[in-house]
């Protein structure tokens, strides 16, 4: 059987998470590490300032206590498996709101794909697009993203991974029935337009505190190529492939020039 490993960021009982899990129970052995609690735009960020420790819940299933899932990924490579038992995949989500565009550095659910190919094994992001700040999820439920990742997964067991080293997918659901969903986009990450809102608050003492808000989901058009905002907007599941060598390779002979 394949060992696959899943984590999330949105914490141990999210929806997501064990809809992911139920998807993924009849393609391999699965183990769960996620974070105690929502670790939502922590982006890649591991823990060094105070000790982690895993908590078991139920066969296979641990939560690691106020971890985020970049930890999840690399302390379960250290005390859960080892050289010669290593997971053949590791999968994030399925995410609450999407990770499209220039989200992915925010996001600790690709951190955590981005981890686990930094140390070698195949990796894929899942993200559950919605609307109205997550609150109409249950009108579709999880059934489309499931449904496409147990697919995709299937396809990587029965044949292999397609991407090359430190490199993984990044998957994102349209908010739409299963029945609805005209297939799978091969997509560029998009360039979202970004808002600034946060709102001030007093406490009962006078001091101010912050809230930061949530944007709405807008994104520049792009032509000559489809994006992962505009795939899910026409109703299919955007993958994406995602590198973490951060380059700006077109600018290199710029700069040269420059100096």
């Amino acid at each position: 059987m394949k060992r696959i490993l899943i984590t999330n960021d949105d914490g141990f009982e999210s929806k997501g998470l064990l809809a992911l899990l139920e998807a993924l129970k009849p393609l391999g052995n699965v183990t769960v590490v996620a974070p105690t609690v929502e670790k939502s735009a922590c982006g890649h960020s591991l823990t060094l300032t105070r000790p982690l420790r895993f908590i078991e819940l139920d066969d296979d299933f641990f939560k690691l206590d106020d971890g985020t899932p970049t930890d999840c990924i690399f302390l379960s490579l250290n005390k859960l498996f080892n050289d010669s038992h290593r997971p053949d995949l590791v999968i994030s989500g399925i995410n609450k709101g999407a990770n499209m565009g220039e989200d992915i550095t925010y996001s600790g659910t690709a951190a955590a794909a981005m981890e686990a190919v930094l140390q070698g094994i195949p990796a894929i992001a899942v993200s559950q697009v919605c609307h109205d700040q997550c609150q109409n999820i249950d009108d579709f439920g999880y059934e489309l993203a499931q449904e496409s990742i147990a697919l995709l997964v299937k396809r990587i067991f029965e044949d292999r991974f397609p991407l090359p080293e430190r490199k993984f997918l990044n998957i994102n659901i349209p908010p739409i029935a299963k029945d609805e969903c005209k297939g799978f986009k091969i997509t560029r990450a998009g360039n979202r337009i970004y808002g600034n809102d946060a709102e001030v608050h007093r406490n009962p003492r006078g001091l101010e505190h912050y809230w930061i808000g949530l944007p709405r989901l807008d994104w520049r058009e792009n032509k000559g190529y489809i994006t992962d905002f505009e795939a899910v907007h026409q109703g299919y599941v955007s993958i994406t492939p995602i590198h973490l060598d951060m380059t700006s390779h077109d600018d290199i002979q710029i700069l040269e020039q420059w100096l």
